[in-house]
């Protein structure tokens, strides 16, 4: 079947609810494991039928946010959502009070206890009205930055559609077009500064209702983060601060160096060389052909995948009106498939994000097989696979980008080292926004401006008064659909750099490693993945420092003026 043959019937949730007490009724009543084991079976195949037709209903809406059905469809589940986790939350309360753990566990492992002991203080029935607000505050906002139609020359264009003009080598181009967007972020500031406190109130009565100081450790248990906490990653933000905000700052100045401008402003950020930024030569179906040819070149298991995806209709990748932004992954259980959706724009992020997403695809689908539990690791884990695979197809961007490929090269580290102070700015600005979610929505800005200066001290709005004030936070989708999630991706970043200095050293080996954590899943928590891949970790101490020498080596290697 093609993914448009993928059948949507809306959940029976009185039949969902039957389905399940019938099931729940067998655990933890005293019967004997063999029976719990049969039941708790039966009741990972309710849920992912029911996950099914939720996912199908998020991709359709996702893909077009003006197709009336599958609006009506999501609404169903943002209403209805926090009464199918209230029957889940049943399930967790029932295993964690059987009898027969020992059993249970040999049959399970033990991770998925550990798990639900952190689920099981997220949740109760007492919220179900706040998470149905949550939720469609989180949907009113993604249909807010889908609807964007910016006029810029000549044209209209949705807010990917103007990253190219971002990058154009022409000044003034780039100048109007950061303008252009600041003017749109400006025009709906009121609606956007009104839905992020209304997310930030009802989160934090979310969190003194179920009997948390505030909704930081919440968000972190909402998460599943069971081996680290706060304190752990602000010791990480810290060594970013020391160690990579210094670097970042040389690789801005080389970058003003190789545009000679020397008062760089932020509109010349996205901008890496005169010559113009490396893009990829051909359209998405071009891409994706050369894609099919690298995964069936690197491994027969990426080979099998990415012929799956293709033959499946599993990607969805151009950008185009009423499509919502960004770029995800997301795993269909019925149908056994993972499922591609981005925003191509003409950009060298074209393949960022194809390499990034087929990097989860790539996990879930080797992983598929486990507990649902178990199909995917944590946000900072999964961040790992998919961080790490845009580094293990580095032998194969030649096919995308010709010429262009030694630019991209040294584009693509750079950039990846450079995010780290932005990434853990989002992180420490959320630390600041619900530790202290009594904050105006001027303060708020004000707290974003300081961070950012901070992490980012070279950043010059020129005379973009908007963005001065403090609102580049706005277009941060992950601030507002799922809080403290951000720093996940900088976590993974530092153990993909160590997965490029394998491969640097043997390719075939660094993939067979990459193998290897990819089936694992999310059977164990973020450390103890680590700790079993045998890979340093960041939270500690000089991991950091340690793991970018390399980087540092390799790009400082290079005479970049001459790209």
């Amino acid at each position: 079947m093609k993914f448009s043959e993928y059948k949507y019937i809306r959940p029976d949730l009185e039949k969902f609810k039957t389905d399940m007490e019938q099931q729940l009724s067998l655990i933890a009543t005293g019967k004997d494991a063999d029976t719990e084991i049969k039941a708790i079976y039966r009741v990972f195949d309710i849920l992912d039928d029911n996950d099914s037709m939720a996912q199908l209903v998020g991709i359709r809406n996702s893909v077009d946010t003006t197709d009336k059905f599958y609006e009506d469809e999501q609404n169903f589940f943002d209403e209805k959502g926090p009464h199918i986790q209230e029957q889940n939350q049943k399930f967790i309360n029932c295993l964690l009070d059987s009898t027969n753990r020992d059993e249970l566990v040999k049959e399970f492992g033990s991770f998925i206890f550990v798990k639900y002991e952190v689920a099981k203080k997220t949740f109760s029935t007492e919220i179900i009205p706040e998470l149905q607000e949550e939720n469609k505050l989180n949907t009113e906002y993604g249909k807010l930055m889908a609807s964007a139609k910016i006029e810029f020359q000549g044209g209209t264009y949705n807010l990917s559609q103007m990253t190219p003009f971002t990058q154009d080598t022409k000044r003034e181009v780039r100048h109007s077009a950061q303008l252009a967007v600041s003017a749109w972020f400006e025009a709906n500031e009121s609606t956007i500064d009104r839905i992020y406190d209304e997310m930030v109130k009802l989160r934090t009565g979310i969190a003194k209702k179920l009997g948390y100081k505030n909704f930081v450790q919440l968000a972190y248990d909402r998460l599943g983060r069971t081996d680290y906490a706060a304190e752990e990653v602000k010791q990480y933000r810290d060594q970013i601060y020391e160690t990579v905000v210094p670097y970042v700052a040389e690789l801005v100045k080389r970058k003003g160096n190789r545009l000679g401008i020397d008062d760089l402003k932020s509109y010349d950020l996205a901008l890496s060389f005169l010559t113009g930024n490396p893009t990829p030569k051909g359209d998405s179906t071009w891409q994706i052909n050369h894609a099919k040819d690298m995964y069936e070149d690197m491994s027969p298991e990426t080979g099998e995948f990415i012929n799956f995806m293709m033959d499946h209709e599993l990607l969805e990748l151009d950008s185009k009106p009423g499509k919502q932004g960004g770029g995800y992954c997301t795993f269909i259980p019925e149908h056994e498939s993972p499922y591609i959706f981005a925003n191509f724009n003409g950009t060298s992020g074209d393949v960022d994000v194809l390499t990034h997403e087929a990097g989860h695809a790539f996990q879930v689908y080797q992983s598929q097989k486990l507990i649902p539990d178990y199909r995917w690791p944590g946000y900072e884990g999964a961040e790992v696979h998919s961080m790490s695979m845009e580094f293990l197809a580095w032998p194969w961007m030649n096919k995308f980008f010709e010429d262009d490929t030694e630019k991209y090269k040294f584009n693509h580290l750079a950039g990846a080292i450079s995010f780290l102070p932005y990434g853990v700015a989002v992180d420490e600005f959320q630390h600041g926004i619900y530790e202290n979610p009594e904050l105006t929505k001027e303060e708020r800005k004000q707290l974003w401006r300081k961070v950012e200066q901070k992490y980012l001290p070279f950043k010059d709005y020129d005379d973009d008064s908007f963005l001065e004030k403090g609102t580049f936070w706005f277009r941060q989708g992950h601030i507002f659909s799922v809080p403290f999630y951000y720093i996940d991706y900088t976590l993974a970043q530092v153990v993909a750099f160590q997965y490029w200095i394998k491969a640097q050293d043997n390719s075939k080996e660094a993939f067979a490693h990459y193998l290897s954590l990819c089936k694992l899943g999310g059977s164990k928590g973020f450390v103890d993945l680590l700790n079993s891949a045998k890979l340093e970790n960041p939270f500690n101490s000089g991991t950091v420092a340690k793991t970018i020498e390399p980087l540092k080596a390799f790009l400082n290697s290079i005479d970049d003026t001459k790209l």
